[in-house]
């Protein structure tokens, strides 16, 4: 269990560098009220993150 604990926190901050290098401190801050939104069962502040982490996906392709 602690292995598989390990290897998600790293796959995480993995994921976290690549949204960083990808979309800048804004793509950082979506991903951090997405995660916060879920977390808290708050679909007002998840719905930020993830229209503003759409809108970027949208604005780089």
């Amino acid at each position: 269990m602690p292995l598989v604990a390990i290897a998600l926190a790293a796959l995480a901050v993995g994921f976290e560098q690549l949204v960083q290098w990808r979309f800048g401190p804004l793509g950082i801050v979506a991903l951090v009220a997405l995660t916060i939104g879920v977390k808290a069962k708050n679909a007002m502040i998840g719905g930020v993150g993830a229209v503003v982490l759409v809108m970027l996906l949208a604005q780089s392709g």
